[in-house]
């Protein structure tokens, strides 16, 4: 696979997804996909992992620079499940529980590797070492380019449902930055997180009670019937 991994996996969702025309939609599927596998039944989970890998097999296209990509690629699945894994993680410590064990995050990661092998990564970091290790591995390999920048200001100015919705997308937003390692933040020319969490973070604790509220029937309860 080419260097520009993170480049590569922004031009499958800019060019072959209604990303842009329905970001929401576009988040929904997304978050019933991790909500069926983390916590659905097995056949629900399996239903929808094999439909993603029939969609995965169709997206294949040329990224700017005129390299060719596969989404199927099971290197750069590893890339998007390492860095989603990292970010839930790192949610999860500083919205939900940051007394969670070494022990207990290390599972974590051995436990969502499983989901990753059936979409077909390969060579899945298992633990928090092995996450830090791969992330300083593929530093010299992402690119920040124009369609890089064009994704970031679509999430950044994201519609919402509605008015009342604004601001709390806005915080969501600005919260999944401060997430990221400082080096991500500085690669993609975004504004240090130092003052910004101070403000930030003790509204989005406010704000994850009433969503942990509003979703405790589950997502995957709107999942396909098993078999």
């Amino acid at each position: 696979m080419a260097a520009n991994v993170a480049s590569l996996g922004a031009g499958g969702v800019w060019d072959h997804s209604h990303f842009r025309s329905d970001m929401l939609g576009r988040l929904r599927r997304t978050a019933q996909f991790i909500s069926v596998t983390s916590f659905g039944p097995t056949a629900a989970a399996e239903w929808l992992i094999a439909r993603v890998r029939q969609i995965h097999l169709q997206v294949n296209g040329v990224d700017p620079s005129g390299t060719a990509y596969r989404v199927s690629d099971p290197a750069l699945l590893t890339w998007v499940h390492v860095a989603e894994a990292r970010s839930f993680l790192a949610a999860h410590l500083r919205f939900r529980n940051p007394r969670l064990s070494g022990a207990d995050q290390d599972a974590y990661y051995r436990q969502a590797m499983k989901v990753a092998w059936a979409l077909g990564a390969r060579d899945v970091s298992a633990s928090r070492a092995e996450v830090e290790a791969y992330l300083q591995a593929m530093r010299p390999r992402l690119v920040c380019d124009d369609r890089t920048r064009g994704v970031t200001r679509l999430l950044l100015y994201a519609p919402m449902p509605s008015r009342l919705a604004q601001p709390a997308g806005w915080l969501l937003m600005r919260a999944g930055i401060d997430l990221l390692p400082d080096w991500a933040i500085d690669q993609l020319h975004l504004d240090g997180p130092a003052l910004r969490r101070v403000l930030v973070t003790p509204a989005v604790h406010s704000l994850a009670r009433v969503l942990r509220w509003s979703v405790r029937s589950g997502a995957w309860r709107a999942s396909p019937p098993d078999g």
